[in-house]
């Protein structure tokens, strides 16, 4: 009977630490909006600003890094006020992801706006852009954070991690198959050949590829603002979705006495926390290297590889490999370790490097599927390390709570700040080579640039992010034991308030 009623208790405990699958599905679609808009900004947001919106790349250069750096800013203010957010019915970061929703999809849809004014277009997309990052980092701090407030157990972690890497990846692909589909039209020009005609002259190469589409109700600029209309009631949908499937649950670890972490001081630990370093000083490289293939991959099959008419099914087949093989690397990371995973990043660099050299349609679609294989595993992996380095500091500082969004709002800072400065950097070396938007072919000096963003400077970039991540400590042995030792924290944290509670109704 002691034996049966000791059990007893630990069975609603087990049932409370799993998720069902459902409740993972919608944590994962409430994501994958950021990542369809994320996407279409990622590969044609570059190309539209130049050839759409007639703005020089100097200026788009200037977009890109300013609106970077205003996410970048965003996320640790976005932490900051998180941090000292109050619990609500709806839990406590539920409530930021609905109200800035709304705000998101304006701001979405005005960015692709073309409007009848050109001598301050400049602005006009640099605040939008501004705005839309902003505001997806005032949705994506608390919705990464989440993670840690689904499950104590590692395993679900994990697992909620993975579906969310998978519909992230579905959502990246769904943004760019839509936007490519849609404003294919908009790049396609019937007198732009692959190869030039004989006898070609200076006024073939600075013909235009399509009319200067200055008017806000041509063609082009209508395609651009129907994917805009498109993605944005994705965006509703998700919020729709998570918002009634997914319950936060309070900071399981934490004893009610416990003081949140002041937001300067847990900020401050989080810098010297050397696992945190290490892990977010790899992958700002990795991720910085992955956005500089994604801006400049259109741009490159467009004017460098002679694959104008294939840019939209290429980039499809990155994403539709990258979603096949989420699976496959949560298998291999649960069998072989995270960081062994890690390796899988690389597979990219010999084949991006054979494409640059030997441009080639075959192999433009090999290259395609094996940089998707690497961009998934550069998806999953640092988002599933996290809750480790989260898991880690927490038992090193027991009796801090609300320190989950510091971790997340300054890793997303980081990899954002990073990113920015290699879209800035690449844009104004096309702005120096002398890029002419809408033009059929580029320069020589243009095109070597583009060959350089897309193999050289990403090769370097993800080998010396690797060669950091050799140095980070949390193995697979380690983080079991840390596992057990929160598990035992949690259950002495359990006994404590039992006992405070039993005292004060034997005092009454």
């Amino acid at each position: 009977m002691a034996g049966a009623a000791k059990d007893t208790p630990q069975r609603p405990e087990e049932e409370e630490h799993r998720l069902s699958i459902c409740g993972k599905l919608c944590y994962a679609i409430g994501g994958a909006p950021n990542q369809v808009a994320g996407s279409a900004a990622a590969f044609f947001l570059q190309i539209y600003l130049l050839d759409i919106a007639h703005i020089t790349p100097f200026h788009a250069s200037l977009v890109l890094f300013i609106g970077k750096a205003s996410g970048a800013v965003t996320d640790p203010i976005a932490g900051f006020f998180i941090s000292k957010s109050r619990w609500t019915k709806i839990g406590r970061l539920m409530p930021w992801m609905l109200a800035c929703t709304p705000f998101t999809v304006v701001s979405y849809f005005f960015m692709w706006y073309l409007p009848p004014f050109v001598s301050g277009r400049v602005a006009w997309y640099l605040t939008f852009y501004c705005l839309f990052q902003a505001l997806t980092t005032l949705f994506q701090v608390p919705y990464s954070a989440l993670t840690m407030f689904l499950s104590t157990d590692q395993k679900e972690r994990d697992s909620a991690t993975a579906y969310r890497m998978t519909m992230e990846v579905l959502g990246t692909l769904i943004g760019a198959a839509l936007q490519g589909q849609i404003v294919a039209s908009a790049h396609v020009s019937h007198h732009c050949t692959v190869t030039p005609p004989v006898n070609t002259t200076d006024s073939w190469h600075d013909t235009p590829s399509f009319p200067d589409p200055s008017d806000p109700l041509s063609h082009q600029a209508k395609v651009y603002m129907i994917a805009a209309g498109v993605i944005g009631g994705v965006y509703l949908l998700g919020i729709v979705i998570l918002f009634l499937g997914v319950k936060e649950k309070d900071d399981p670890y934490a004893l009610n006495s416990d003081k949140a972490i002041p937001f300067c001081k847990g900020l401050g630990l989080t810098m010297k926390h050397g696992p945190y370093v290490k892990l977010t000083a790899s992958f700002l490289l990795i991720s910085t290297a992955v956005q500089l293939e994604q801006s400049n991959f259109v741009l490159f099959c467009t004017h460098a590889a002679g694959l104008r008419n294939h840019f939209q099914y290429l980039v499809v087949t990155i994403l539709v490999s990258a979603a096949v093989s989420i699976p496959f690397w949560q298998k291999f990371l649960q069998r072989f370790g995270k960081k062994c995973a890690a390796c899988g990043i690389s597979w990219m660099i010999p084949f991006a490097v054979m494409l640059v050299t030997i441009p080639n349609l075959i192999l433009a679609y090999f290259v395609a599927f094996v940089s998707g294989l690497s961009i998934a595993a550069s998806l999953l992996l640092p988002w599933s390390m996290l809750p480790d380095v989260v898991d880690n500091f927490r038992l090193q500082n027991p009796h801090g709570k609300g320190h989950e969004t510091i971790f997340y709002s300054s890793y997303v800072f980081f990899t954002k700040m990073s990113a920015g400065i290699g879209l800035g950097i690449s844009a104004a070396g096309l702005e120096f080579t002398g890029y002419k938007p809408g033009i059929c072919r580029q320069s020589d000096d243009v095109i070597l640039t583009l060959k350089i963003l897309i193999g050289a400077v990403p090769a370097i970039l993800i080998l010396v992010g690797l060669f950091i991540l050799l140095f980070y400590p949390i193995t697979e042995e380690s983080r079991k034991a840390t596992k057990l030792a929160l598990e035992e924290l949690r259950r002495s944290h359990q006994s404590t308030e039992n006992l405070d509670d039993h005292k004060e109704n034997t005092s009454v």
